[in-house]
């Protein structure tokens, strides 16, 4: 897929990921009823596109292959890894046929500790604000980064 700006792959993943939810993610208890499907803040990073979705089952990071680059080219379920301000992750090569192959990494799963969308879209917000931040000297986990808990004096 050839993304052309931010706001284009907002509209694809959820429009895709709303029709997973109605088709096959549908009635199963693992959903968080309070909670949509929302792409928040995906912008170029390097060669790719990055942002978080956030579904009623999970938020993920997801790196989106940009157009000057060959895209994310290993077998649905590799692993490779990103450098980011914050450091290091690891993510998993998923594939959908709208997308094509990308990149998740995930940050929650389930989503039954967010109470509303809001809760939700400010710890995408802010994880993505860390990530992007200049890196903390202690090792934070997943969890820290998404509460902005980035340590200090």
């Amino acid at each position: 897929m050839l993304w052309q700006n931010g706001e284009h792959i907002r509209l694809v993943l959820e429009q895709t990921f709303n029709y997973i939810l109605t088709s096959r993610m549908q009635d199963l208890p693992l959903l968080n009823s309070v909670l949509r499907v929302q792409a928040v803040g995906f912008m170029r990073v390097n060669q790719d596109w990055l942002g978080i979705l956030i579904t009623p089952w999970f938020m993920n990071l997801l790196l989106m292959p940009g157009a000057d680059n060959a895209g994310i080219t290993q077998l649905p379920g590799s692993k490779f890894e990103r450098a980011f301000p914050y450091g290091s992750f690891e993510f998993t090569v998923a594939h959908e046929a709208q997308l094509g192959n990308y990149g998740v990494c995930s940050l929650f799963s389930p989503m039954f500790e967010f109470e509303n969308q809001a809760a939700a879209f400010t710890a995408a917000q802010s994880a993505l604000q860390n990530l992007l931040a200049n890196p903390s000297p202690r090792a934070i986990s997943r969890r820290d980064l998404l509460r902005g808990n980035l340590g200090g004096p």
